[in-house]
């Protein structure tokens, strides 16, 4: 069977009050009455292209958990693929980040790919949705299902996780492929509006930036010494390696445990608990300029003040979705071989296991929070989670003043952005800015911390996809820009 379904456990947004207070809570409440009136037993069905591995897939794990705690029945499903599929995919993927990608084609044998796998997972997809339901497909994998969801009666929205400010002709080329699929959607989700291609009508569309739960296991609180526990245990911090004490959260409430170890390339010991830390975690994706992370941080950040850095990504084969994972951090490794030998002590290579899920976010967890100074010099970026995540942790951000980081960053409060992601030495300047003043880089730390309270957390999100779902009910009518 191509599709299979997640399971969600329920949360109950309730648990959210401590941080966001009973007012905001009371106005979540009215408008989750709204949303349950309004949708009359519809069912709300998101379809992308994993369970694990990246921030949609953990977004969509934390939001429906709170919208099925709401009382809104919600389900998710994931599309299978096979390798050609998605090589199709992310290479418009990186067309809507604005580059070539592997500058392959997308001409009609592609698209004969692309339309064979839709119509596989389509098949299995209809017979799950009934007339009325409203549908959230995410991101181009599974955008070519789209038509059979409409005629089958479906309401239809489309979600874009990814984007370019600039349109060019690697865009363009994207959205003409996509376009067919998409002309007759009911809605378009964005992360910033200079996403959107000139053909959405206003009237379609909505600016949804994405949220992180704060007790999930990727942000719940970790004591000190627990981290220092699980990263010593995991192999990135020395130490006796004992297991943590605390457990972690799971998804589903239960208790959970770091039993893996993450497969770590280095040369020499372990980074000392007392050392600075610099890390960057994300994909190993060719957007995310993880080697240029790794050269900016050599070759600009004084070797005097004793800091580390963590470059942490899934391991290679834990995400479905991605053919060029391995490619990326091949090309990490090697150049880390090729660094000098001094060098290469000070830079750490993390592949954390994907088998759970929720260890895997618990180990990422412990890595957000003993660092000094979170990263995330992306080339582009559609939000950028990790940022978000980082600044509920109260750490300051050095990043690329790209996409969604530049709503997120306030520049010289909340962190630092640097103007051009190929500028290696501003970019290194940047740390080590911060990592010579912790006075300034605590300050900004606890701004993020506010910042990232008042405007991405899950409430936030879902009240505004529930007036994006009364906008197309209370319309119907797909309108079309010229």
């Amino acid at each position: 069977m191509p599709v299979q379904e997640v399971s969600v456990q329920a949360l109950d947004p309730a648990r959210l009050e401590p941080i966001i207070g009973s007012e905001r809570l009371a106005q979540f409440d009215a408008a989750a009455e709204r949303t349950r009136e309004m949708l009359a037993g519809r069912a709300v069905i998101n379809v992308n292209s994993t369970a694990a591995g990246g921030g949609v897939a953990e977004m969509l794990q934390t939001l429906l958990a709170y919208v099925r705690g709401a009382g809104v029945d919600t389900r998710w499903i994931v599309i299978e693929g096979d390798p050609a599929f998605f090589d199709i995919t992310k290479r418009i993927h990186n067309g809507l980040y604005g580059t070539p990608g592997d500058g392959g084609e997308l001409g009609a044998r592609e698209r004969t790919a692309y339309e064979a796998t839709a119509r596989r997972n389509s098949d299995e997809l209809i017979a799950l949705v009934r007339p009325g339901d409203l549908v959230l497909v995410h991101d181009p994998q599974p955008a070519g299902l789209a038509p059979r969801l409409l005629d089958a009666g479906a309401i239809v929205v489309w979600r874009c996780h990814v984007g370019c400010d600039t349109p060019n002709d690697w865009t363009k080329r994207s959205w003409d492929f996509l376009r067919p699929y998409l002309d007759d959607v009911h809605g378009f989700v964005f992360s910033r509006r200079s996403f959107a291609p000139a053909w959405v009508h206003p009237a379609r569309m909505a600016v949804v930036p994405p949220s992180i739960d704060p007790f999930s296991a990727k942000n719940e609180p970790m004591s000190v010494r627990n981290v220092q526990l699980a990263l010593a245990y995991v192999g990135v911090l020395e130490g006796d390696g004992l297991p943590p004490i605390v457990p972690f959260a799971r998804r589903d409430g239960s208790p959970g445990r770091i039993d893996r170890h993450v497969d770590l390339v280095r040369s020499g010991p372990p980074i000392p608990v007392g050392a600075p830390m610099v890390l960057q975690a994300s994909r190993w994706d060719w957007m995310k300029d993880m080697a240029g992370v790794m050269q900016g941080f050599v070759q600009h950040v004084d070797r005097s003040l004793g800091a580390h850095l963590v470059l942490a990504g899934p391991a290679v084969k834990g995400v479905a979705d991605d053919p060029e994972a391995a490619l990326v951090y091949q090309d990490c490794v090697k150049q880390w071989r090729a660094l000098p030998h001094a060098a290469r002590g000070r830079v750490h290579l993390a592949c954390v296991p994907m088998t759970d899920a929720d260890e895997a976010a618990a180990i990422v967890n412990a890595l957000q929070r003993h660092a000094t100074v979170v990263c995330q010099k992306s080339i582009a970026e559609g939000f950028g989670l990790t940022v978000a995540e980082a600044m509920w942790k109260a750490k300051p951000v050095v990043a690329s003043a790209v996409g969604g980081i530049v709503d997120q960053v306030v520049h010289g409060e909340t962190g630092i952005l640097t103007d051009d992601p190929g500028d290696l030495a501003a970019f290194g300047s940047a740390l080590e800015t911060l990592l010579r003043d912790a006075v300034a880089a605590e300050a900004m730390g606890r701004n993020a911390r506010v910042r990232a309270v008042d405007r991405f957390l899950g409430d936030r999100h879902l009240e505004q996809y529930a007036d994006l779902f009364a906008r197309i009910l209370n319309t119907r009518e797909p309108t079309t820009a010229a």
